[in-house]
This record gives C-alpha cells, structure tokens and sequence, in this order.
C-alpha cells in the first residue's frame, strides 16, 4: 500500500491550476495539489512553434481512482488537448493510506 499516482498536468493560469486543485480534491479524487511555480512551455501548434506561460499542478491519488481523475481533469480543461500525465510513485506507507484514505468517495475532508 506505498505506491500513489502522481500526475501531472499544466494549465494557461495560476487560477486555472488553483481551481482545478480545489476540485479534483473536492471531488476527492486527489487527495493533495501541489500548484508549481509558473513555467515556459515551446511546443508546435497548428504549424507555428508557440511559447506560452504555464503553471503546473502535480495531483496525489490513489491508482485507483487515476483514470477517474484523468477523465475529469480532461473534462473540465481549457486547453483542446491538455497535457496529462501520470506515473506511479512509492511512498511511506504512512502517506500511502493517508492519499487512499482521502481519494475514498465517502472520505471526509478533515
């Protein structure tokens, strides 16, 4: 029970990042959204190479609840194809139970 998903995911704003961590916890399908400092990303679009400033938001759940949080992180993205990536991670076993714990549907917030 040490291993949580991390997953990654850029937004156009730091409001952006801030509500879509509100949410996802909310929604108690993360337990925890770290919101990362702003960025510069430089990737092709539509033919023209783009930069444009971005904040990251790294989310903490249970891989269980991973393909739920993808899909609703997807949903209610600004961007047509948002950049959502996960990975397992091991952790103490401690903060394992603690991230499933709070990821559960019936979980409390406290």
């Amino acid at each position: 029970m040490s291993e949580i998903a991390l997953v990654y995911v850029p937004y156009g704003s730091r409001a952006e990042a801030e509500a879509a961590g509100h949410q996802m916890v909310q929604e108690r399908l993360a337990a925890c959204a770290n919101v990362l400092g702003e960025g510069c990303s430089i990737y092709p679009w539509d033919g023209v190479i783009e930069q444009s400033a971005e904040t990251v938001v790294l989310f903490k759940a249970a891989p269980d609840r991973c393909a739920a949080l993808m899909t609703a992180i997807a949903q209610a993205h600004a961007y047509d194809l948002p950049a959502i990536l996960t990975w397992p991670a091991q952790t103490t076993p401690a903060y394992a139970a603690w991230v499933h714990e709070k990821t559960r549907p019936d979980a409390r917030l406290d």
